[in-house]
């Protein structure tokens, strides 16, 4: 994932960082309100020898200090200066517990201990620390002292052994004005902090793990097929699934934009019946096959809209037209296609479903729907054919292959890769002709920001009979989801 797409993501999926973000820093404020106040205070020891007044015996000294003051940091949490300050002081606390709280340094290329002490009253913390180091100066100049030498024969006793340090206080442990833990600014800063890392790693994982086509770019690279047309998701679909004809909204202009697409892609051998159909249900083929045939009609071609999706039909709805004849029954010898063919706006052929049948696979296959499609298109210069999707059901399949053409529409951050694939597969395997795909449902390049939801069912529109029964849709809405 690249810097730009990363940033997008975040963009569009701002809400997912402020969930973080107030979760982050809510936990922050909740440690530091549930935090017990820790206080610290600090004594200083300084170390010297007791050497003779000469230069040499002075820088002797100097550095045999230096070279012990590091081990004596180490003894600071020794049970010889534990045990005694916890009976002294009367500690509720163990000699271990209080080494825990006591932390001893020895800065490089000096004399001096600095030995600090934790707790969570002020002041006992001041007075373990100055106990602690008054335990501390005792038990350095003891283990310092040489033992005293026994008596020999015809010698006199010797000397009271002398220690060859001497440890002093140069700053003694006050009580603490304020606790060192908890930081309220501190935890809030690292609340704002990781809320804003954890919102842009949620961000990152769902976004490595979308599988969603997002962008025209992204699904002509995934498909290898030419992007014929993307056409932006309109929040009044619901209201008006059918493009206005001669209207010049976005969506209108985007399947102008198809139209002739598709007209310059295929110059050599136009196709003259194109099957519309989709992956999973819910992309938008209907919406794409009702609005493309209007497209054609609008420029002066003659179309026939044919609904062929048994299982699901929208097209008569989205038109306001008879639904119960149509093309099942042609196919059943009912009625001929001039029988049951209906207008709609701009001159625009409409051959609904009919009656839902039992087997709509063994019909969309057979010879006589072979027979009918041709029949259609010695009749129209186009044949647009709205079909079921392909994954649910094998109804397409068979119908494709009388086919000249497959447009595949694409829903945008809907289809899945795999569904695209899966798909494209199931086409090629029939020999079926690809002529492009329809990113439908597609984020507007400019204006408002527009979300994903589903049209649902394509509503019937109030209509207006022209003289010879022609039905005129009064607001010639677009098309929905299926």
């Amino acid at each position: 994932m690249d810097l730009h797409r990363f940033l997008k993501a975040l963009a569009g999926r701002w809400p997912t960082v402020v969930v973080c973000l107030v979760l982050a820093v809510g936990a922050a404020l909740a440690v530091t309100a549930l935090s017990t106040a820790v206080y610290e205070a600090r004594t200083q020891l300084f170390v010297a020898t007791r050497a003779g007044e000469g230069t040499a015996e002075l820088n002797q000294g100097q550095s045999f200090s230096q070279a012990r003051v590091q081990s004596y940091a180490e003894i600071v949490t020794s049970r010889q200066v534990t045990v005694p300050v916890v009976a002294e002081l009367g500690l509720r606390t163990t000699p271990e517990e209080l080494a825990s709280r006591i932390n001893a340094r020895a800065p490089l290329n000096t004399v001096l201990i600095d030995i600090t002490v934790r707790d969570t009253v002020p002041g006992r913390a001041a007075r373990v620390a100055n106990a602690v180091a008054e335990r501390f100066i005792a038990v350095v100049e003891r283990l310092e002292t040489p033992k005293r030498l026994p008596l020999s024969p015809g010698l006199s006793p010797a000397g009271e052994g002398t220690s060859p340090v001497s440890l002093r206080v140069t700053q003694e442990a006050v009580t603490p004005a304020g606790p060192v833990s908890p930081r309220p600014l501190l935890n809030l800063a690292a609340g704002v902090l990781g809320g804003l890392l954890l919102g842009a790693g949620v961000v990152a994982l769902r976004e490595t793990l979308d599988s969603t086509v997002k962008t025209v770019e992204a699904l002509g690279e995934f498909t290898r097929l030419p992007g014929l047309g993307s056409i932006p998701y309109d929040r009044n679909a619901p209201r008006q699934p059918v493009i206005t004809v001669g209207g010049h909204s976005r969506r209108a202009e985007a399947f102008r934009k198809l139209r002739t697409n598709l007209q310059f892609s295929q110059v050599d051998d136009p196709p003259r019946i194109i099957v519309v159909t989709s992956s999973v249900p819910g992309e938008g083929k209907t919406n794409t096959a009702v609005n493309l045939a209007l497209s054609l009609a609008e420029a002066g071609v003659s179309v026939c809209l044919v609904d062929a999706d048994l299982r699901r039909p929208c097209v008569a709805q989205a038109f306001g037209l008879v639904r119960d004849a149509g093309l099942t029954t042609v196919l059943i010898g009912r009625a001929r296609v001039a029988d049951v063919m209906q207008q709609a706006a701009d001159g625009l052929s409409v051959l609904a479903s009919g009656a839902v049948p039992p087997n709509p696979t063994e019909l969309l296959a057979s010879a006589r729907m072979e027979r009918v499609l041709k029949e259609l298109a010695e009749l129209h210069e186009v044949v647009i054919v709205d079909t079921a999707p392909l994954l649910p059901v094998a109804d397409t399949l068979g119908l494709a292959s009388l086919a000249q053409g497959t447009l595949l529409v694409v829903r945008a951050a809907r289809t899945r890769r795999d569904q695209v694939r899966t798909a494209m597969e199931s086409l090629e395997r029939v020999g079926v002709r690809v002529l492009g795909t329809v990113f439908s449902m597609a984020p507007a390049a400019q204006g408002g920001r527009y979300g994903y939801r589903s049209y649902g069912e394509l509503p019937a529109p109030r209509t207006s009979v022209r003289p010879g029964g022609a039905a005129v849709p009064s607001g010639t809405p677009e098309a929905g989801a299926e």
